[in-house]
């Protein structure tokens, strides 16, 4: 069985291809309304704005997951409070399969230790249905910033405390918490500025109206080489197969420092199981596409699928880990 961890976010083709392949159909005991869906359109309803990498998720695993059941698979933005406002929405819909959650790192690990009095229970509100993909986080740079290395960039903290600014998606992201989790391992202290999106965030970097982020890769890879912005490093423990001389944080001078962004489909709790095992079946057969897994591999992304049961864990572990460095940073939703 496939165990997850940060150090190891993504699943090997064969664990996606043996959970599609072993995946069980709705079986003939299974309550009417199980049997019958998908009978109309389902809506797919992501953290945050159009053309955020948990947008390109969901559209990229959406349209064949679409295909296989015969109905639409809507895309639908609830932006606002790093994933509340969405979970919150996704939380009180009816638990009928038409109606779940493109969840996040933030929405279901961050979130329950960050957000003061939160209006869910990432665990007793939700049922896990599949694991999506991973994306690592790259520390980007506005072009008048004047470093090119992540160790200039800490003196440079270090000379003016609390000037620096960098920007996120939104409180709770990993963008946010990437921020933060530098400032403690460098001790330094950034200023956090949060946008409505990644898109919005990077914008910002480009123009120079912040200095840094942590985004997710897809949203930053085309305009660093483009020359619009600097990326001085990468959140992942190892560096990128597809993008060997980009250096590690962890090696640049903050050992242990890691951050991946990952994102998966979640469900009201209650929903009928056929109807999580038939999507997660599903989510599974998508993945292993080879159109599917190239275009997702081109953006920067990894793939993860597996069984529910992976991924119930998968999230458990996650909100701990995320439990810890909120703690150890004191940061917090602002």
């Amino acid at each position: 069985m496939h165990r997850w961890s940060l150090k190891s976010a993504a699943a090997p083709l064969p664990a996606v291809l043996a959970a599609a392949l072993s995946a069980t159909a709705l079986s003939a005991s299974a309550p009417a309304l199980a049997q019958a869906w998908p009978a109309k359109p389902i809506r797919f309803i992501v953290t945050l704005a159009p053309g955020s990498a948990v947008d390109i998720v969901a559209r990229l695993t959406g349209e064949p997951i679409s295909k296989a059941l015969g109905q639409p698979v809507i895309v639908e933005s609830r932006v606002g409070g790093g994933g509340v406002v969405a979970a919150e929405f996704v939380m009180r819909a009816p638990a009928d399969g038409y109606t779940m959650l493109v969840g996040s790192i933030a929405s279901h690990g961050i979130n329950p230790s960050l957000v003061p009095k939160i209006s869910y229970d990432a665990i007793k509100d939700f049922a896990p249905v599949a694991s999506l993909a991973s994306s690592p986080n790259v520390l980007i740079a506005s072009n008048s910033l004047p470093v090119t290395s992540v160790k200039e960039l800490i003196a440079l903290a270090r000379k003016r405390p609390g000037e620096l600014t960098f920007a996120s998606g939104g409180n709770g992201t990993s963008h946010h918490m990437g921020g933060e989790l530098f400032g403690l391992l460098s001790g330094t202290k950034m200023s956090h500025v949060p946008y409505k999106g990644s898109p919005q965030a990077v914008g910002a970097v480009v123009s120079g109206e912040v200095a840094l982020m942590f985004p997710n890769i897809p949203n930053a890879m085309g305009l660093a080489k483009a020359g619009k912005l600097r990326i001085l490093g990468v959140t992942t423990p190892k560096r990128l197969s597809f993008w060997p001389e980009l250096p590690t944080i962890a090696e640049s001078g903050l050992p242990g420092y890691e951050v991946i962004a990952w994102f998966g489909l979640f469900a009201p709790a209650s929903t009928p199981a056929p109807v999580i095992d038939r999507m997660n079946a599903e989510a599974n057969k998508a993945l292993a596409i080879p159109a599917v897994r190239e275009n997702l591999m081109t953006q920067g992304f990894e793939l993860m699928g597996g069984s529910v049961a992976e991924f119930t864990a998968f999230v458990r572990n996650e909100i701990e880990k995320w439990a810890k460095v909120v703690k150890a940073t004191g940061a917090k939703a602002e």
